[in-house]
């Protein structure tokens, strides 16, 4: 017999293609390392727990090192270093929405941006208002963090938190002020920040580079280059976000409380919107329908009960089961939901494309090895019909829960 390694280029191309139906059964067994003919130790750059030229390690997509679940892991395989500013020589503030409590995408290009504008003697300072739930500042690079609680900074209360950053303004004099342009508060409180502090900022600003900005101008047909200002509303995307350091995200404080305003504002709460009125790409929470879905007037009591914007695969668009506005993927609606439930959806690459953005994904399907539950960061697997009955139950058990409890 020949002493000769012999490839297989089929089953090369096999084991590099997730798709393909003997994937999972290549990666079984599979050598992750071997001696060349040369006597050069080879290794698998496919293989399960391969870590590339950045340090990053390969996760198993398959479920096979959670004991056959197909739920998408996030492991990292190496501790990122850790980027510390022990005196810090200016400080560049920033502001991030945080809905829901939580960072979202467009808060950590903002501190992105920042993490670039502050180099290496700067140091990042995020100001947040009232209770969060993030717990991963850090890795998203924050050097220190002011938290700003009181029931002053309750609800609606634009006047009070203008008050509030003046108060970080007069304390630590931030080399530059940076807000989201956006619509969930950051566009509106960056605004009224700049006359308060007598600053004229750069809008819808998408780059900065070589000590100018760009921002969006002429109904984004064109772009405004100016020199950069020392308050900032950044548009989405407007740098990487922070991805390959770690950061102390010290908590610091004010040395004095923010003057109460006398607000002009009264704040009469959330007003209820009908979720079937939002529109696909703005929509929060989308419950969307496949072709495993067999009871579609099930599927709308369950999305009304959830308080959920519908949407649909392509295969039940053409079936004529929804409308071809609520279809979600590359050939239909680009949705950057935070939580996007897919119910019966199997997962073809332009739906992938279409959810790629979305915050948490939620699948219920029936083939625990679908590309959908692959993705997922959560898979319930089981009949969709069983499991929609057992929500619409949840909530309503939930709901008359609260009702005798505030009786």
């Amino acid at each position: 017999m020949s002493d000769i390694i012999r490839r297989d280029p089929r089953a090369e191309w096999i084991a590099r293609n997730r798709l393909h139906p003997l994937h999972a059964a290549m990666q079984q067994g599979q050598q992750h390392s071997w001696m060349g003919p040369n006597g050069i130790i080879r290794k698998n750059p496919h293989g399960i727990g391969f870590i590339g030229p950045n340090g990053i390690k390969r996760i198993d997509r398959s479920g096979a090192q959670q004991g056959g679940s197909s739920k998408r892991t996030a492991a990292v395989a190496v501790q990122l270093p850790l980027h510390q500013v022990a005196q810090p020589a200016f400080y560049i503030a920033v502001v991030p929405d945080m809905v829901g409590g939580r960072l979202g995408s467009h808060d950590r290009d903002l501190l992105g941006l920042a993490h670039s504008l502050a180099g290496s003697d700067g140091a990042v300072l995020a100001v947040v208002f009232g209770e969060h739930k993030e717990s991963n500042f850090s890795t998203a690079g924050v050097d220190r963090l002011l938290v700003i609680e009181g029931e002053a900074f309750a609800g609606y209360v634009p006047e009070q938190l203008v008050q509030g950053l003046r108060a970080v303004d007069n304390q630590y004099s931030p080399r530059h002020w940076l807000l989201p342009d956006s619509r969930t508060g950051g566009g509106e409180l960056g605004r009224r920040l700049a006359a308060a502090i007598g600053e004229r900022p750069a809008t819808r600003v998408w780059q900065v580079k070589d000590g100018q900005c760009s921002g969006r101008a002429g109904a984004g047909q064109q772009d405004l280059i100016r020199g950069l200002p020392r308050l900032i509303l950044a548009a989405a995307e407007c740098a990487e976000p922070v991805s390959e350091t770690r950061h102390e995200a010290l908590p610091v404080q004010l040395s004095t409380s923010a003057a109460r305003s006398l607000s002009r504002i009264e704040d009469l709460g959330p007003v209820a919107v009908d979720p079937a009125a939002i529109a696909m790409a703005e929509a929060e929470f989308i419950v969307s329908g496949g072709n495993g879905v067999k009871d579609w007037e099930l599927f709308h009591r369950a999305t009304v009960a959830l308080g959920a914007t519908e949407g649909a695969s392509r295969v039940a668009v053409d079936d004529g089961f929804m409308p071809r506005n609520r279809q979600v993927g590359a050939t239909g609606t680009w949705v950057t939901a935070r939580v996007y439930v897919a119910v019966g959806i199997s997962g073809a690459i332009q739906h992938l494309q279409g959810i790629g953005a979305c915050d948490k994904v939620v699948a219920i399907n029936m083939d625990p090895g679908c590309d959908m539950i692959k993705r997922a960061d959560l898979s319930v697997i089981g009949d969709s019909a069983a499991i929609l009955q057992a929500l619409i139950e949840a909530v309503e058990n939930y709901r008359n829960d609260a009702k005798r409890d505030a009786a």
